[in-house]
């Protein structure tokens, strides 16, 4: 079983700042790439940046410019710097590791940290 444990949210007034982190633990054998997903009150789970085993990233639009993903394979640990906070970035972020087993691919989810941007 695989466990992510995520820290780091908290509030932070428009124009700040905050770093994620999610570490990996567990039987983990082929990571095919980790991210991090966001959930507002009323809307539905969404991408916001993803990393490949193999350094390539993803970024969704309203992010672009602001938010920088990164990741320490050694330590299955995956990073979201967030700058330039606007209130719209308040939700529940949650880590998201896919494994690819077999020509199958597994989700696992972290249980999620609040980030309220407001002043």
């Amino acid at each position: 079983q695989v466990q992510l444990v995520e820290s780091g949210g908290g509030l932070v007034q428009p124009g700040g700042s905050l770093r994620l982190s999610c570490a990996a633990s567990g039987s983990i054998f082929n990571i095919a790439s980790m991210g991090w997903y966001r959930q507002a009150t009323g809307k539905q789970r969404e991408l916001v940046a993803a990393i490949a085993s193999g350094g390539n990233t993803n970024y969704v639009d309203f992010v672009k410019g602001r938010f920088t993903i990164s990741r320490d394979n050694a330590k299955n640990t995956v990073y979201l710097q967030m700058n330039a906070l606007k209130p719209e970035d308040t939700a529940v972020y949650y880590c998201n590791l896919q494994e690819q087993l077999f020509g199958r691919k597994y989700n696992y989810w972290g249980q999620g940290t609040q980030v309220t941007v407001s002043s």
